[in-house]
């Protein structure tokens, strides 16, 4: 994988803690074009992780630690496939198709969003809370940890709207207040249902972990899977 950045003023590499993962989806939205398909993702994560922290930082989640180290964890995952970017060949596979499209100017911007979420949410949600629960010595199930996760849905819940109509044109938003109710349920229920999945993943995920080869052939199937519904969401228009 390359250690260069992916574009001038981005540092290459993981960060440590929310606020440096924050300061790199700042620096990847200062350097990136708008309609970069990485930009359009990037915005609506860097929205969504703001008001994370803003939560943990408010004592909002039973067990502010384990939150925090799967928002890094879960951060650091995206930013794998940013820094490699350069190579699309070396990206991770549930992400290759957003960056192999990020030029096209016939995909819509809310398109690329919506193929990073599902990168994000499907693929690398699992790992996250798998590597996060090995690192913390605990397991998915124990104490607050799905109530915790549970509570993000809500926030979610509060802000797809905002977050959808930031990439509406005047048009669309006038259109989008006549329809808003549905299209806010279907989104919303689109997003938290990955998540549930998601968790789902995470489940199995763990109870594979003592078959070495095992649980990466589930996440080798899971990238493939994942990719695929990319290029679909990815269909120029």
């Amino acid at each position: 994988m390359s250690d260069d950045p992916p574009a001038p003023g981005v540092p290459a590499g993981p960060v440590s803690t929310v606020a440096e993962a924050i300061a790199k989806m700042e620096a990847i939205d200062a350097a990136l074009p708008p309609a970069d398909g990485v930009a359009c993702f990037n915005r609506m994560y860097l929205d969504v992780t703001r008001q994370v922290n803003a939560q943990i930082l408010g004592n909002f989640y039973s067990d502010p630690a384990f939150m925090t180290e799967l928002d890094v964890t879960f951060a650091n995952l995206y930013f794998e496939a940013v820094d490699a970017a350069a190579d699309p060949a070396q990206v991770p596979e549930a992400w290759r198709p957003l960056v192999e499209r990020r030029g096209d100017a016939r995909i819509e911007e809310i398109q690329f969003a919506l193929a990073g979420m599902n990168a994000h949410i499907n693929h690398d949600l699992p790992k996250a809370v798998i590597d996060t629960c090995l690192k913390l010595a605990t397991a998915p199930e124990e104490g607050p940890h799905y109530a915790d996760y549970q509570k993000v849905d809500k926030l979610l819940d509060a802000a797809e709207q905002a977050i959808r109509q930031a990439f509406e044109d005047p048009v669309e938003q006038a259109i989008d207040r006549h329809v808003a109710l549905v299209a806010t349920l279907t989104c919303n229920w689109t997003m938290n249902a990955a998540r549930d999945v998601a968790w789902q993943n995470s489940l199995r995920l763990w109870e594979l972990r003592h078959l070495p080869g095992v649980d990466t052939m589930f996440l080798d199937g899971l990238a493939g899977s994942v990719a695929v519904a990319s290029c679909l969401l990815l269909v120029a228009v």
